[in-house]
């Protein structure tokens, strides 16, 4: 078994065993993966590179943890939906493969539909 399923396994039994399904609705379960993309956003709000370069070294295991919270969400929403997270990441990466073709997106941020 891979580690995404052992996590999601350990994340299910989690919640299972502290009867929390009950409050895990797609609604509120989207607005908590909201809040806590949220808090990531955070750690870099208001800071120049500088900083945002020095708060890095220094604050990895924090953001991490908050890196670790939007994933909890994702895992959870995903097992919820029946949703292989994996299999639809890689579908949509297909996707922007080819709506950013290299030879017109390389070096460019410009939206697909400007290229």
């Amino acid at each position: 078994m891979d580690k995404l399923n052992e996590l999601t396994k350990r994340i299910i039994a989690s919640r299972d065993a502290r009867d929390w399904k009950q409050f895990h609705n797609p609604k509120d379960v989207a607005l908590s993966l909201v809040l806590e993309a949220a808090e990531v956003m955070e750690h870099f709000q208001w800071k120049n590179a500088e900083e945002m370069e020095r708060y890095i070294k220094e604050s990895k295991k924090e953001i991490g943890e908050e890196l670790a919270d939007v994933l909890y969400w994702i895992l959870l929403m995903s097992h919820d939906l029946d949703i292989d997270v994996l299999e639809a990441l890689g579908k949509k990466q297909t996707k922007n493969e080819e709506k950013y073709p290299i030879e017109k997106a390389k070096g460019k941020h410009t939206k697909y539909n400007k290229l």
